[in-house]
């Protein structure tokens, strides 16, 4: 088997976790808010970090350096996340992912400003372009504001900085050391954030699969997407990930009855052309450059 077959399979695992995580996500939104809905992920999430780096060695490698970085990356997961549950909640399935893939978009953009790299014309065209998909995605209408998709569009921009962060806290952390203080940090705040009104939620036991289901969709979701992009360029990745954006819209469709909207379509296209065009200028350049 090459390693494109591999990475399409790969892809394929962190498609139906994504998916599988926004079906349970809606399922347990009914009874818990968001804030401890991410509480709980994350407490599961540290025992299986934990487990998992036990069995392998690897605990020694979480160090206490760069703390601020790993802070201020959790805390924009953590809103994005929050943001992401929302707007599953609140407005179709297809026009949440459909937004959630300007995360890229928002990240060309950010990069000057976090990791000190130059934004070069190509990018900014890349930005241009996703933002017209977004337009024509969401379709403001000045008479209604749809928080819904305000919220999918904001999640979109956490999530951009939580990659920035991640990628400037993998020049000198393990992986090991990120996990767990993504799942350590992001438990606090869900602590915080869930009991501010004095009130936490316990979950029932018709809900806590849920629970465990949209804490391992997240982990294995992101671990397979990683191993897919060191098997395969981002440029034949990319295009299987969009598969996410029919599969979600048929399941909203047979699970929730959301009419299949072919603009968001359409407009997720669009923003996935602008994604494309900025990762075959970067190939491009590294050639040039070797």
């Amino acid at each position: 088997m090459n390693d494109t077959l591999k990475a399409a399979l790969w892809m394929s695992g962190a498609i139906l976790s994504f998916t599988a995580m926004a079906v349970a996500g809606r399922a347990i939104s009914f009874e818990l808010d968001t804030f401890e809905i991410m509480m709980y992920r994350s407490f599961v999430g540290i025992v299986v970090v934990c487990a998992l780096a036990r069995m392998a060695g690897t605990l020694h490698q979480v160090t206490r350096r760069h703390l601020g970085v790993h802070f201020i990356r959790n805390l924009s997961h953590f809103a994005g996340q929050n943001l992401w549950f929302y707007a599953i909640t609140a407005i179709p399935l297809a026009q949440v992912f459909a937004l959630e893939f300007t995360s890229p978009i928002w990240a060309i953009l950010l990069t000057p400003l976090i990791l000190g790299e130059r934004l070069r014309a190509i990018g900014l065209l890349a930005a241009l372009i996703g933002f017209i998909g977004i337009l024509i995605v969401a379709r403001p209408n000045p008479q209604a504001l749809d928080i819904g998709q305000l919220s999918a569009a904001a999640a979109a921009i956490g999530f951009a900085l939580s990659a920035l962060f991640t990628r400037k806290l993998t020049r000198s952390e393990s992986i090991t050391c990120i996990l767990f203080y993504l799942t350590v940090m992001q438990a606090g705040f869900g602590i915080i954030f869930a009991g501010f009104d004095g009130d936490i939620a316990l979950p029932s036991i018709a809900s806590t699969p849920w629970i465990l289901l949209i804490a391992c969709a997240g982990l294995v979701a992101h671990f397979c997407l990683t191993t897919a992009l060191r098997l395969a360029p981002a440029s034949v990745v990319m295009p299987i990930d969009f598969i996410r954006l029919p599969l979600i819209a048929v399941v909203g469709m047979t699970l929730y009855g959301e009419m299949i909207d072919i603009w968001v379509l359409i407009g997720a296209g669009i923003i996935f052309a602008g994604n494309y065009l900025n990762i075959l200028a970067q190939l491009r350049l590294q050639r040039l450059q070797n």
